[in-house]
């Protein structure tokens, strides 16, 4: 017993360290952008209930490849819009969504990724792609200026 619950902590210590840290507030997501030098990779998604945006999430968000250059290169800021009550978010947080996508996704397209320079500038946007997260980063780079 002792051994099952050691290698349980051991693992979500080691998911936690792995995993990326995904920003809810534009203002933090600029603020670290600008310390740290590097550009804003903002999501649109309906995480329960639109299928390529769980596509996105499992096969390029949650990619080791991706982790890795996330935290190199990129600050990550994800609006969420799901519709079940189980998940819905807090109201200050819907609130703060709501204001992102009137400025950023008035077509409410999901999933909608853009590329946001350290002032919240668009450089490019695109959606979901069957690709790998190779060619994902490859493209999300390709929106940066040089």
């Amino acid at each position: 017993m002792k051994t099952i619950l050691l290698t349980a902590v051991i693992m979500i210590i080691a998911l936690s360290l792995s995993a990326q840290k995904w920003e809810t507030s534009i203002d933090v997501a600029k603020s670290k952008a600008g310390q740290e030098g590097k550009n804003i990779v903002l999501t649109f998604s309906g995480s329960d209930w639109c299928i390529p945006c769980i596509k996105l999430e499992k096969n390029i968000w949650e990619s080791a490849e991706f982790i890795e250059y996330s935290k190199a290169h990129l600050i990550l800021l994800r609006a969420d819009f799901p519709k079940k009550k189980a998940n819905a978010l807090p109201k200050e947080q819907q609130e703060q969504n709501d204001k992102l996508a009137e400025i950023y996704n008035k077509q409410g397209l999901f999933p909608f990724v853009l590329v946001l320079d350290k002032k919240g500038q668009v450089l490019g946007s695109t959606g979901y792609k069957n690709v790998t997260p190779k060619e994902y980063i490859v493209l999300l780079h390709s929106f940066e200026k040089k």
